[in-house]
């Protein structure tokens, strides 16, 4: 920063804003096309239960275009590769609205989001998320069993789940997780027996920390998966702990470089 200066301080700040705002249109436009393109067979692949899996691989498919394509490679650190034909549960920092996106880009699993019902009114994109994924309104405590019981349900068809147990984007002191966890992930990985493989989002925040975009490679980390077999609800806070305390500490140790 140029304090010493403070004109030439300020013209800066104006065009990083003012490119933050082209790249984040250019993104914008990119990101409509190519989903827009796919829509069609997206579309008819979450007519039928059975075909939705296809209508996943397509979704996938959106973001491995969209992020080489923009300029946004994702490096993936993997100190623990999971077996595409296992389920897990996924969990994850939450910070961006970006989130999403790169955790449809890097869990190569076929798994549901569990995530706001809100998602669902946002054309388009909403129908595809209703079909394909679990959504629940935290304020509504039928809907968080519903969903709940909807997610056991698919771990026990062999399917993973993705869910962010800190209930959303609520965190008033980034680079820290909001605490406590929300308790459904850990239920539903015990209840299942399935390992709960933590994901540290490490600077999703820093490249989209509201709705523009700031140009950076996203980096991620697929941590060593924890094992629930054996464990009962009596274990869920001690889950809970071990899970924040390794996605924390990767956030600390990076954050700490910056």
């Amino acid at each position: 920063m140029n304090f010493q200066y403070p004109f030439l301080f300020r013209i800066e700040l104006m065009l990083r804003k003012s490119l933050s705002v082209v790249y984040t249109f250019f993104c914008t436009i990119l990101l409509l096309g190519i989903y827009l393109a796919l829509f069609p067979l997206i579309y008819v692949c979450i007519q039928r239960k059975s075909w939705h899996i296809y209508g996943h691989k397509l979704t996938q498919l959106w973001a491995h275009l969209f992020f080489p394509i923009v300029g946004m490679p994702i490096h993936i650190r993997y100190d623990y590769k999971p077996n595409k034909t296992k389920s897990y549960v996924f969990v994850a920092n939450h910070f961006s609205y970006l989130d999403i996106a790169v955790g449809m880009y890097v869990v190569k699993n076929y798994f549901s989001y569990v995530g706001k019902s809100s998602v669902k009114k946002v054309p388009l994109l909403g129908y595809m998320f209703a079909k394909l994924h679990i959504q629940v309104d935290r304020s509504d405590k039928n809907s968080r069993t519903k969903s709940l019981i909807r997610s056991v349900k698919a771990l026990e068809s062999g399917r993973s789940i993705f869910i962010m147990p800190e209930g959303g984007i609520i965190s008033k002191n980034i680079p820290k997780m909001n605490q406590p966890f929300k308790d459904g992930a850990f239920i539903m990985a015990i209840e299942n027996q399935v390992p709960i493989v933590p994901i540290t989002f490490l600077n999703l925040y820093d490249i989209m920390p509201d709705i523009l975009l700031n140009w950076k490679r996203p980096k991620v980390v697929f941590h060593e998966a924890i094992e629930t077999t054996g464990m009962n609800k009596n274990n869920i806070e001690e889950l809970k702990q071990k899970v924040y305390d390794v996605i924390q500490g990767e956030l600390d140790v990076h954050y700490s470089k910056a």
